[in-house]
């Protein structure tokens, strides 16, 4: 089904045969693919190997602009330099917190009229649909706030990053890094009846995530399968390339991106997309669609995926341990977590089922629903199924061609254009209930429990036509290639006149008198301090397994907060660790007395800093206190980038991790004032350990590798300094304005001094 080939090779006949060897060197093949000739035209730089990109559109949800525009104000900006959406599709239910999140929109409108940006009003659609239905094109680039910005399937170059790198663009400065490695993955064959995009990507997700072979990678999409796809079912498996921890993705374009292009009103933004003869790639995959089969992601994380057979095969085993997992998630409170007793009479039910969003919510997915469920109501005794469409013009066809009708006397509800049930804030199961959903994650209690509440349901990610089959089985799991089914030939008719009057496009129409409406719940960023000569850590936090941005910050209600630094700072880790909040706190508190009076009320903390001046020079006004997270794996996930400015506020200066899941939320950290020291070492550190890194400024300056941090456990060691320990790390490669961003201790504080 899905093959990968590690080494580098060259692309011959149109894109059907990998060779290992050609007659043209790697660097010559480099230059004959699609993504050479797209970031080559936006690299800012004279070095192709060290980009320095600016993207022809921004866009940002509502979960996060609000940070950026914040940001991007306090370093000055005068203008949105580019076309920038403000997306209103995941904080738009004012259930929580009273007026906060429409204060938000408030605030997003009042930035689009003053600064010149486009507003999508609440309801209208998902951000990733809109990008996709009005700003995507041949040949662009794009960066979101969002993991999941990818539009590689209509030829545009889409990246997800923290609210820190849209900010640098939004001031005119460049998105940098080194040339990524390129992946070349080929499709062939055809899908088979039943089997949907959900189901690639999911199978895609699962060969390569655990693997890393697609991290920070770009993904470039060649071969003759394309052209068996609708740009739907392109763009659903496109969208879940995110999941594989790729940078980005790139497809092949042809005559149906040109039609989907010109329904859409810019037929002018379509070039025919492909790579040259002898492409190089870094590594190849190959995915034959015709052996794709259905596919089921189990918590949790989308790539703990499998066949729907083969989890049948092993039902009790796979359930037993996922039962484990849970129970350490759930730290023992309330009743046990229970997915054993979802198996009746051998076969394994559901409770709910979802299809929504950016990877759910589209047309076609919805029009194999209504197919596969035609003749099947369902019954109001316990199963339910919803479905949020993609944008309001999904919506409004859904309805102009009667399968908006045909759903609702299924008993099927459609929901409003919102990302809410893919983070948790709607449709939260009961405790103990499973839901099947076609969504882009399944982390812990992405679906909305609260495992400190002694709260846990259980997310299953699966495409939305065996969601559909199981749902006509009374909930008991079913693959859509196991039952007989009419597919009618669902085609999708955009209204453009729906966007022309309900969107504010306002781009280069600014009016700088504008004043900005700010809720109370919209606060500045507190005042956040450079490095000093040296950085004396303890550690608030040690983890012994992956940390995700969801733990760092969790989505659902606590994300409410979003606009308001300290409030959501107190949501960091709530659900790993309870404790983090106070110790960070406590550290924070240390560093606030040092700062004003030169010493803390800790006099083993003030030896150990008296120690560390004489040794190393300078005074006890010298040394930088903060606090540090240690763990083997940190950030996999969201690109939110509260996941690292909450840690900031909580008085964070470094982590220490084996890995950074991301570049993403590496650039978080980075733009954040946060140093992502790495190392190859077994991570032995302890909560309350001291680590010490001496002339911090000058090393990061000098980009100084390795970088060694001297270990104390604890202030009572502070006068045994021949026994303390040491421990090597790295902080890779730092661009110049990456150094200058860490010295002055946040973006704000370089852009505005």
């Amino acid at each position: 089904m899905i093959k990968q080939i590690k080494q580098g090779g060259f692309l011959t006949g149109d894109g059907c045969e990998f060779l290992e060897r050609g007659p043209w060197t790697a660097d010559e093949g480099r230059m004959k693919t699609m993504t050479w000739k797209i970031l080559n035209a936006h690299n800012h730089s004279d070095n192709m190997r060290q980009l320095k990109l600016k993207f022809d559109g921004l866009v940002s949800p509502d979960n996060n602009y609000v940070n950026i525009l914040q940001t991007a104000r306090a370093s000055n900006m005068k203008q949105f330099p580019v076309p920038y959406v403000l997306s209103n599709c995941h904080h738009t239910l004012c259930a929580v917190g009273g007026t906060i999140n429409e204060d938000d929109h408030v605030f997003g409108l009042g930035n689009a009229k003053k600064y010149g940006g486009i507003y999508v009003p609440p309801y209208k659609a998902v951000l990733h649909q809109y990008m996709r239905e009005m700003m995507a094109g041949c040949g662009k680039m794009i960066l979101g706030s969002d993991s999941h910005t990818r539009y590689g399937a209509l030829g545009t170059m889409g990246i997800g990053e923290g609210g820190g790198e849209v900010a640098k663009q939004l001031l005119g400065k460049t998105y940098d890094l080194n040339y990524p490695e390129v992946i070349g993955v080929k499709l062939t064959g055809c899908p088979r009846p039943g089997v949907g995009p959900h189901d690639v990507a999911l199978a895609l997700v699962a060969a390569t995530f655990l693997n890393h072979f697609t991290k920070n990678k770009i993904l470039e999409f060649v071969g003759p399968g394309i052209g068996n796809l609708t740009m739907e079912y392109r763009m659903g498996i496109d969208v879940m390339t995110t999941e594989s921890a790729a940078l980005s993705s790139i497809w092949c374009t042809d005559e149906k991106t040109r039609e989907y292009l010109a329904e859409h009103g810019r037929g002018d933004a379509y070039e025919e997309l492909k790579p040259e003869e002898g492409a190089f790639y870094d590594g190849f995959i190959e995915i034959n669609l015709s052996q794709v089969e259905c596919m089921i992601a189990l918590p949790f994380h989308p790539s703990n995926a499998m066949t729907i057979s083969a989890f049948k095969e092993n039902m009790a085993e796979i359930l037993e341990e996922l039962e484990r997992e849970g129970q350490k998630i759930k730290g023992g409170k309330g009743k046990p977590f229970s997915l054993l007793s979802h198996i009746k009479d051998g076969e394994f039910y559901v409770d709910q089922a979802l299809v929504s969003g950016c990877s759910g919510g589209l047309f076609e997915n919805i029009g194999a629903v209504a197919d596969i469920l035609r003749g099947h109501e369902i019954a109001g005794n316990g199963l339910s199924m919803g479905i949020n469409p993609a944008s309001l013009p999904v919506m409004e066809d859904l309805m102009n061609q009667g399968l908006g009708a045909e759903l609702a006397l299924l008993g099927v509800t459609l929901r409003p254009c919102i990302c809410g049930p893919c983070f948790g804030v709607t449709d939260v199961p009961a405790d103990n209930q499973v839901s099947i959903r076609h969504m882009t994650r399944n982390y812990p209690n992405r679906e909305g429990s609260k495992p400190e509440q002694g709260q846990m349901a259980a997310c299953c990610l699966m495409d939305a036509r065996s969601i559909a089959a199981t749902v006509r089985n009374g909930g008991r799991l079913t693959s859509a290639t196991e039952i007989s089914v009419e597919y009618r030939p669902w085609k999708h008719h955009f209204r453009p006149e729906i966007y022309e009057k309900q969107i504010f496009d306002n781009f280069g129409k600014g009016d700088p008198k504008v004043t900005l409406v700010m809720g109370p719940n919209i606060g500045d960023w507190p005042k956040m301090y450079p490095l000093k000569k040296h950085l004396l850590l303890k550690v608030a936090g040690a983890y012994d397994s992956s940390v995700t941005t969801d733990e760092l910050i969790p989505s659902g209600e606590a994300s409410s907060f979003r606009s308001n630094p300290e409030k959501i700072s107190d949501y960091m880790m709530i659900s790993r660790d309870k404790g983090y909040v106070e110790r960070a706190k406590a550290i924070r508190s240390l560093e606030e007395a040092l700062r004003e009076n030169g010493r803390t009320k800790e006099e083993s903390l003030n030896g150990l800093l008296e120690m560390i001046s004489k040794q190393y020079g300078g005074t006890i006004r010298d040394i930088r206190l903060g606090s540090v997270m240690v763990g083997t794996q940190i950030g996999d996930g969201s690109s939110r980038e509260q996941a690292a400015s909450s840690q900031k506020v909580l008085g964070g200066f470094a982590n220490i991790a084996n890995e950074y899941a991301t570049k993403r939320y590496r650039s978080n950290l980075i733009n954040w004032g946060i140093l992502p020291l790495r190392t190859e070492e077994e991570l032995t550190l302890l909560v309350g350990d001291y680590v010490l890194i001496p002339n911090v400024r000058d090393l990061i300056l000098r980009g100084e590798k390795p970088v060694e941090a001297q270990v104390f456990g604890g202030c009572q060691e502070a006068s045994k300094e021949q026994g303390s320990k040491k421990i090597c790390c790295t902080l890779d490669d730092l661009t110049e304005d990456e150094k200058q961003i860490l010295l002055d201790g946040c973006l704000i504080n370089y852009y505005s001094r």
